[in-house]
């Protein structure tokens, strides 16, 4: 048969009205499908079948639209049809398209209705408010035989939330309010919307010798249908890859937009070396638990994985924010900590400047050391690096605070927790962050918060007293002061006591705290921006603010960034001394 001859025949015998009323019934059953499936729970893996089906059977269908022909008086073989002179009506296929798309149509809005009844159905919290692009990456299960390999499942788990954190279309909740949870909860929705997420992901990691297994699965909370599960089993050498590839999967699952510069983010492998690799999953893990000798062991842990890869960035990064909080847990000079804290941090930029843990570390350095426009500088890099670093935007309200810009401050605040609203830490510093915009009711209600998240929590109950004796309630302040002091023994703490005695007439009281606090500094770190705040209730304004004057010039600068817009140095207001230091913190170096 001749070419020209062969398309006639083909159009004859409506062989091209089929192809066209079969695509678009196909693809109209396959929308209305895509809307309604999930609606009833229905797995994807139905939804793909059909979809396999329907492509499968386009060839089909052209075949027999040549062999047959649709007649007044029913289905006849073409060639009999062609005896008699008897051919399919002209219009029926432009009836089927029609029929199909009404069909589709149809079920769209079925599916719309429906999803519409079943979020309605839901608490507020789960019936809009959840955006769909939101993950929490719960603790991984330790399947390995010897129970000391947990750091290696820890460190999968915080790799992958890593990865993820670094797409900006998607909400990345922090490991520091995934981990209150076990591996595989049973109430998945609850804990969803504890954490303000759609979807879980949960996963488990055996290790043996260089073998490691990952397993993993997506879960979407709401519904609890599981929209993605797979099972990597490859050497240790790969477990870059692995990560990289499940973040990658779960991105595009949940339909997030990836750049070309996040998509080498989430790609990027920070060393070759297996060695150094587990030794930085030991120093991660140690900082985790946020004690002083912890923070020394992954001090060391981390020393070790940079002396197997000296160019290993994130080593050095994560050996910054060791150093750089361990004044604060493991009462640390500054010379012990700011000084290694710094040089870490330039370490990991100089290798890879992309690091958003490495911007926000030196952020918070600067700012501890009043510079603060570059501490913020630094910090909003991070932001824009990472997006859903919670402890960048948490550290950049503090430099926030410091400039007197509460109202953004509070704003970063927010947002942090939104991406960690479990963070003890973060709760407490909102606290803080009201106290300092003067809105005193909310201070209270945020400090009270905090407790019952944490009720032995000695920051809240710090931030309470404070609350409480700004409201006038100083009687109601110096039980939550006491108690700071019983749970931390701190500086502030003994500083913001005595205060409180002074400001309620027991000055015996308050003298004996300011005399022990002397004490201590023979020996100890004790800040002179405590001892201002004894000093200053007493009266004894010289003395305050000989000793702030004292801090700055390069004494123990502890969050003296934070003195500008203190209201327990309201006494000290005025005074040109005073004003003119706050000029010079404000202003920065």
């Amino acid at each position: 048969m001749k070419i020209d001859t062969f398309f006639a025949e083909l159009k004859r015998r409506n062989v091209y009205k089929v192809a066209v009323a079969y695509i678009v019934a196909g693809w109209a059953l396959s929308q209305g499908i895509a809307q309604v499936f999930p609606v009833f729970d229905i797995p994807n893996w139905v939804i793909r079948l059909i979809v396999v089906l329907i492509v499968v059977g386009l060839p089909i269908a052209l075949v027999l639209s040549w062999m047959f022909e649709i007649t007044p008086e029913g289905i006849k073989r073409t060639g009999a049809a062609d005896a008699v002179g008897q051919h399919s009506r002209g219009h029926t296929w432009i009836y089927i398209v029609i029929v199909a798309a009404a069909f589709s149509i149809g079920l769209f809005f079925l599916g719309r209705y429906s999803a519409g009844n079943k979020e309605s159905g839901l608490p507020p919290a789960a019936a809009g408010s959840l955006p769909e692009k939101s993950i929490a990456v719960l603790p991984f299960e330790n399947l390995s035989r010897d129970p000391d390999n947990a750091y290696f499942a820890e460190g999968v788990q915080d790799e992958i939330l890593t990865r993820l954190a670094k797409v900006a279309d998607l909400k990345v909740i922090s490991r520091t309010s995934t981990q209150h949870f076990k591996s595989a909860p049973e109430n998945l929705r609850d804990i969803a919307k504890q954490l303000g997420v759609t979807n879980i992901l949960e996963g488990s990691v055996q290790k043996a010798a260089d073998q490691v297994r990952v397993n993993v699965q997506l879960i979407n909370a709401m519904t609890d249908a599981h929209m993605w599960a797979d099972t990597y089993d490859r050497k240790l050498t790969d477990i870059f890859a692995v990560e990289s590839e499940i973040a990658k999967t779960i991105a595009e699952t949940l339909q997030a937009r990836l750049t070309g510069s996040e998509k080498s983010l989430i790609a990027k492998t920070p060393t070759v070396n297996p060695e150094a690799y587990e030794l930085y999953l030991k120093g991660r893990f140690f900082w985790n638990k946020r004690t002083g000798d912890d923070l020394r062991k992954s001090i060391e842990y981390l020393k070790q994985a940079i002396a197997k890869d000296p160019g290993y960035a994130l080593a050095y990064a994560a050996l910054a924010d060791s150093y750089g909080i361990l004044r604060f847990y493991g009462g640390a000079s500054p010379n012990e900590s700011i000084v290694p804290a710094t040089a870490a941090a330039k370490k990991a930029l100089e290798l890879d400047d992309s690091l958003a843990e490495a911007h926000a570390s030196l952020g918070l350095i600067a700012t501890e050391e009043l510079e603060i426009h570059r501490g913020v500088s630094e910090l909003e890099r991070a932001v824009q690096l990472n997006p859903n670093y919670a402890t960048a935007h948490h550290w950049l309200s503090l430099a926030l605070t410091a400039l007197g810009q509460s109202d953004r401050s509070i704003t970063e605040l927010k947002r942090a927790l939104e991406l960690d609203p479990l963070s003890m830490i973060i709760n407490a510093d909102l606290s803080i962050g009201y106290l300092y915009a003067r809105r005193y009711d909310e201070a209270e209600a945020q400090a009270r918060k905090t407790l019952e998240i944490d009720s032995r929590s000695f920051v809240a109950h710090y931030y309470l007293g404070m609350a409480l004796q700004l409201k006038g309630q100083l009687k109601e302040a110096i039980p939550e002061f006491q108690k700071a002091v019983e749970l931390n023994n701190d500086p502030y703490s003994i500083a913001m006591l005595a205060q409180a005695y002074a400001r309620n007439g027991q000055m015996d009281e308050a003298r004996k705290l300011l005399a022990h606090l002397n004490e201590m500094a023979k020996s100890a770190e004790v800040p002179e921006y405590a001892l201002a705040l004894a000093y200053a209730s007493l009266r004894e304004k010289e003395h305050a603010i000989e000793a702030l004057e004292h801090g700055f010039a390069g004494g123990n600068k502890s969050y003296l960034f934070l003195l500008p817009g203190d209201p327990f140095l309201d006494d000290l207001r005025g005074d040109p001394r005073f004003e003119a230091l706050v000029q010079k913190i404000t202003r920065g170096k």
